[in-house]
């Protein structure tokens, strides 16, 4: 058990690129941490980490090892909670991030938060990649294309862009019928937080982008509020298409120039390797693949 223990404090050592915060982490001192990783060192008879004043980084034996220990490690937890499984409930806190143009409707999480009431959700909603392992998330959402030989990745579908209006709108404004008739109307423009740059509408003819100038009505780094506005009345929004599906079914939004924009985007959960998949865990894992892409 000492070595596991060791090993236990390598890992988060590695992972959190010092003594300081791994011993943050597990509830003992850096200095202990430190002391554990030195004797794993002796032991092993090689060195693991380079040592400064102000950083400790791996040495490329450190690395080799890492994975080694990653794979001991999850295989431990796995058979430790493979014993509690049966009879474990999803419960605790559970770290998500996701974009801040979250195209996840607040109903699905509410409802997965109505099937398992004892996950204590922490949603943080960022435009930024975060370090998933460093900031101490349980799960991640990403669209697009992400490597990263630390996480473990499940691919829950496909999305597209929707540029949408309120049937009013469209009533006094006309509907658009080719990209450059947006120029002559209002739009509702997302603005990145993180970067300060607008949303770019994916609008293409014939598998070549449209060179199209739109003029904003409304900047927004809210979702929530573009799609509001536009439901008022106050022009053309470019929102993901799953989170409008209930307002499109309803009517109070209308889909328009959907031949010209045919770009698809992927959509992700994804989590850290080293970590078996707790019961919270593979509830939101599970959930997330059966219903945030489901209409």
């Amino acid at each position: 058990m000492d070595s596991l223990g060791a090993l236990f404090a390598f890992v988060h050592a590695a992972e959190a690129d010092g003594f300081t915060e791994a011993g943050r982490k597990l509830g003992i001192s850096a200095s202990a941490v430190s002391k554990a990783v030195a004797r794993l060192e002796e032991r092993l008879g090689a060195r693991l980490f380079h040592r400064s004043t102000r950083s400790v980084t791996l040495t490329p034996e450190g690395a080799m090892f890492l994975e080694r220990c990653r794979r001991i490690l999850c295989e431990y937890e796995a058979a430790e909670l493979e014993l509690s499984r049966s009879r474990a409930t999803p419960q605790g806190k559970l770290r998500v991030s996701l974009p801040s143009m979250s195209m996840i409707p607040m109903a699905k999480l509410a409802a997965f938060k109505r099937r398992h009431p004892e996950i204590e959700l922490e949603l943080d909603a960022t435009d930024r990649v975060v370090d998933v392992i460093g900031e101490g998330f349980d799960v991640v959402l990403r669209t697009g294309e992400h490597a990263d030989s630390r996480l473990m990745t499940r691919t829950l579908g496909h999305f597209s862009q929707a540029l949408v209006g309120s049937p009013d709108y469209f009533r006094r404004m006309g509907k658009p019928e080719t990209p450059e008739d947006l120029a002559r109307h209002a739009c509702l423009v997302y603005r990145f937080a993180n970067t300060g740059k607008l949303h770019q509408w994916p609008l293409s003819r014939q598998g070549e982008p449209a060179q199209v100038e739109i003029q904003p009505s409304v900047v927004t780094n809210a979702l929530e509020a573009q799609i509001g506005l536009a439901e008022s009345g106050l022009g053309i929004a470019c929102v993901p298409d799953l989170s409008v599906a209930e307002h499109l079914q309803r009517g109070s939004l209308v889909r328009i120039l959907e031949s010209y924009v045919e770009a698809q985007t992927k959509l992700s959960v994804m989590w850290p390797a080293s970590r078996y998949a707790s019961p919270k865990l593979r509830a939101f894992v599970d959930f997330a693949a059966e219903e945030f892409l489901a209409p």
